[in-house]
């Protein structure tokens, strides 16, 4: 009798052992499963152009990437910052702006305002306000471009205030791609040069 309960022991210690073993190998294919979902995910994030270009809100900036030749560089790994102007930011230019940019012979001069908006570093909403709150309200990047951008927080607002003194708000924030952030502004900064 005692052996039979011995017996009986083992084999239930068997059974539970494998079926654990069964469960644990479950647990661990779901979880590979997951990562390799999240992988996908990521992977699927396009870069800064593709982002833009599939907004319908940033199509003048498209088109103005495009004719400066930079959407190689924005495709490129990174990270970048783009205050990305909405189509409604360009559409406040003076008339006439945007089509006299696209031209040809302005590609140095548009090259210029665009890579003014781009800032080297990825540099989400959170990081920013807590920059321009360690710079005493004003937090100050240096663009692509080479001259600086000033940042702060007005009203609860992240503000842009471009080389000549000239405004714009963030009015969407923390757009993801794969190789660095999107803040849409609401008006386009201008360099000095």
């Amino acid at each position: 009798m005692k052996t039979k309960n011995v017996l009986l022991a083992f084999a239930i210690v068997g059974l539970v052992g494998f079926t654990s073993c069964k469960e644990e190998q479950k647990e661990v294919e779901t979880v590979t499963k997951e990562v390799a979902q999240k992988v996908e995910e990521v992977q699927d994030i396009p870069n800064i152009v593709g982002v833009a270009a599939g907004n319908e809100n940033f199509s003048t900036l498209v088109a103005a990437v495009k004719a400066a030749d930079l959407v190689d560089t924005l495709s490129s790994e990174g990270p970048f910052t783009v205050f990305a102007p909405t189509n409604d930011a360009f559409g406040a230019l003076p008339e006439g702006t945007v089509p006299t940019l696209l031209e040809a012979e302005n590609k140095g001069k548009l090259t210029s305002i665009l890579t003014y908006h781009v800032v080297s570093g990825n540099f989400d909403a959170a990081s920013v306000i807590q920059a321009v709150k360690d710079n005493n309200g004003t937090f100050v990047v240096k663009t692509v471009q080479g001259e600086e951008l000033s940042i702060m927080v007005v009203d609860g607002k992240v503000m842009l205030q471009d080389a000549n003194g000239n405004k714009s708000t963030v009015v969407i924030a923390d757009v993801k791609a794969s190789n660095g952030t999107i803040h849409a502004i609401d008006s386009v900064v201008m360099p000095k040069s």
